[in-house]
């Protein structure tokens, strides 16, 4: 089971988004909390694997929470939760080390959905979104040649990660499971010697691979 922390001021959100966890067989509630002001202590104490962030509370920041996180325990996955999409800080948010956003009116299968899917490396995002930290890496990262080719399935499987496909999409897109999704992306990540989908992007426009 992947196990999911909420960080949320607003107290009936809190609430919803810890039932919604709670109702989920392949998410385990870890829990829930008003702010983040004591987000170190709270992920050494407690094992989690997918951490769902506000972008703005009281104290400590969303963003800031996020640097925290990914300093203390790089392996978890972090969510970004936002009320409309204020590029700027959502921009932050993955520079500081977030995998993805979601909005807070998404309905409760978007959040499962999309948690299951940044715990399994995706990283769902807007394109908007996504093309403007493409191409910040593309301007700040030097360009690196050491990579295996990929094969046919494994190409248009990136091609479809660049465009912002979410696993399911690509799945449909390739026509295979959504297993042999995953399948081919790991792969890809280890040919391209990147960690997440946001590299793999990243990579892929900076060496021209699509």
């Amino acid at each position: 089971m992947i196990r999911v922390a909420i960080f949320e001021d607003q107290s009936y959100i809190r609430e919803f988004l810890s039932e919604i966890v709670r109702s989920s067989e392949e998410l385990y509630f870890v829990g829930a909390f008003p702010n983040a002001n004591a987000v170190e202590s709270i992920i050494k104490k407690h094992k989690i694997d997918v951490v769902l962030m506000d972008i703005q509370m009281p104290g400590i920041s969303g963003i800031e929470a996020v640097r925290l996180i990914k300093n203390t325990k790089p392996e978890i996955q972090v969510l970004i939760q936002t009320v409309f999409e204020d590029n700027s800080r959502i921009f932050s948010a993955i520079c500081a080390g977030a995998s993805g956003y979601i909005l807070k009116d998404s309905s409760p299968e978007k959040y499962i959905d999309s948690i299951i899917e940044v715990y399994q490396g995706g990283s769902p995002m807007t394109p908007a979104i996504a093309r403007k930290v493409l191409t910040m890496f593309s301007q700040n990262n030097p360009i690196q040649k050491e990579y295996q080719d990929l094969t046919t399935t494994e190409h248009k499987v990136l091609e479809c990660l660049v465009k912002g496909l979410s696993y399911k999409l690509i799945a449909a897109e390739c026509q295979v499971s959504f297993s042999t999704v995953n399948f081919h992306l790991k792969n890809i990540y280890k040919k391209l010697h990147v960690n997440s989908a946001t590299e793999a992007i990243g990579k892929a426009l900076r060496e021209h691979l699509v």
